[in-house]
């Protein structure tokens, strides 16, 4: 592929994944009424689901650029995690902090391997 119509493809695939990461946490965390970023978490599972889906799947190196970097890439989102979980502790709920950590790191795995499972049949 034309390497313009592919980095431009990873732009506007980027954009359309942030999007998306905000319409899903803006409902998700509309529902659900709690100082825990359960939207955020649902967000991160899933982009670890369809990453697990796309890497089974075999896709070929532009098209798992476009799909795995520009779209999931950007509907995921680590520094988000990171920094809610710092809020967490800040506002000392250590618990809390330690238990969205603990859950999105484990929860993610399990994402990825179900990924895996799904993209290989």
């Amino acid at each position: 592929m034309n390497p313009v119509l592919l980095w431009s493809g990873v732009a506007l695939l980027g954009g359309a994944g942030a999007l998306a990461r905000f319409g899903v946490d803006a409902r998700v965390s509309a529902r659900v009424l709690s100082r825990l970023p359960f939207g955020t978490l649902v967000v991160n599972l899933t982009g670890a689901m369809i990453l697990g889906v796309l890497a089974a799947a075999g896709l070929g190196s532009d098209a798992y650029l476009l799909a795995g970097t520009g779209l999931i890439g950007s509907y995921t989102t680590f520094s988000t995690w990171e920094l809610e979980s710092h809020r967490l502790a800040e506002d000392g709920l250590r618990g809390a902090a330690l238990a969205n950590l603990l859950a999105s790191l484990v929860l993610g795995v399990g994402a990825v391997a179900l990924g895996r499972a799904i993209g290989g049949l």
